[in-house]
């Protein structure tokens, strides 16, 4: 079936030639260990930089032995937690791409074409202009909801009348529902400078202040979409073939969009509540996961988690440290970094399909 009808900009999406399913092992297995390797320098420096560098010897020292010294508080009280949540978020917002790019076989979508961003973006400002709520740690609760709302209301479109949810109908109804939560998210922040005040710090998307306490809050759901979209890998390989040759292999297509559909929003969900929308992390991190490893879904899951994770925490290494001792949301410099990625995306003449 045709994605271009959900694909963002101008490209065509080839039907030929796919993406091979398989790659040999020892480029999968290579292409594992090099992520792995540049995840574990991008936690090295998310824990050493910031607006006061900490020398990488003294920082494995201070976090085997904290000695009560500024760098020590800093590092354990402000650091690690942050690090913590980059890692998590990122792998969240990596985990969904994937899901979402392989549920509407179309390689340019991201979690956003769920209405997930829109509809947490609304329920955030609805529970500051309605109820008052300043705090994070009660409105990630509505963000959540709201991003849970927005992701039923486009499945229950996609899937109204006699056809089934296919993918260009929820692609379509993703687009719908996204254009109509914005509209009044932007009427409501517009009516009201206090509303406009606190969602214009959320909605950039920043790792600052993110403490444990709302790592925990979240960190539930992820663990949750994670293992729902291992689970959900080898049925989604089989609806790559076509929705009638995957029944016949006895996938249960309605249950299959459903249970990915509730993966994605339980990891963009959490994502977005905990840190606010982040773009681009969701469409670059798949299509670089397909390049190393195939299109067979496990694999992309599995290096997706390692690639967002490191995606998000090198943003945010750059985030502190571009006018340090000032920094910039870390939603705004994974925009700038996914910006090239996807302009020399779409100009490529033909955009493999899944």
């Amino acid at each position: 079936m045709s994605t271009g009808s959900a694909s963002a900009g101008s490209a065509s999406v080839a039907r030929t030639p796919r993406l091979p399913l398989r790659r040999s092992a020892r480029i999968r297995w290579a292409a594992l260990v090099a992520t792995c390797g540049v995840l574990l320098l991008a936690v090295l420096l998310s824990l050493s930089l910031g607006s006061k560098d900490i020398p990488l010897g003294q920082t494995w020292a201070l976090l085997l032995a904290p000695d009560g010294s500024t760098d020590s508080t800093v590092l354990h009280e402000l650091r690690v937690p942050r690090t913590f949540m980059a890692l998590v978020c990122g792998a969240a917002l990596g985990v969904a791409g994937a899901l979402m790019q392989s549920l509407t076989r179309n390689p340019l979508a991201d979690p956003g074409i769920l209405g997930i961003n829109a509809g947490a973006s609304l329920a955030v400002v609805l529970s500051v202009a309605l109820i008052g709520i300043g705090s994070i740690f009660v409105y990630l609760w509505f963000a959540f909801l709201g991003a849970a709302a927005a992701s039923l209301a486009v499945y229950l479109l996609g899937a109204a009348g006699r056809q089934s949810a296919t993918p260009t109908r929820l692609a379509l109804a993703g687009v719908a529902i996204s254009a109509a939560l914005s509209a009044l998210t932007e009427a409501v922040v517009l009516a009201d400078q206090a509303v406009f005040n606190e969602f214009r710090l959320w909605v950039a998307g920043s790792l600052e202040g993110r403490s444990f306490d709302i790592l925990l809050v979240v960190l539930p759901f992820v663990a949750g979409g994670l293992l729902l979209a291992l689970l959900l890998a080898p049925s989604l390989n089989a609806l790559a073939l076509g929705m009638e040759k995957g029944r016949s292999l006895g996938v249960n297509v309605r249950r299959v969009q459903v249970l990915t559909m509730v993966a994605v929003t339980l990891l963009a969900g959490s994502a977005t509540a905990a840190i606010g929308p982040v773009g681009f992390v969701g469409l670059a991190v798949p299509f670089l996961a397909r390049g190393l490893v195939g299109s067979d879904q496990r694999w992309v899951t599995a290096l997706s988690i390692l690639l967002g994770a490191a995606w998000l925490l090198c943003a945010d290494v750059i985030a502190r440290i571009v006018v340090r001792p000032e920094e910039v949301q870390v939603g705004i410099v994974a925009a700038l970094l996914g910006a090239p990625f996807f302009v020399a995306l779409v100009r490529r003449r033909k955009i493999p399909a899944l």
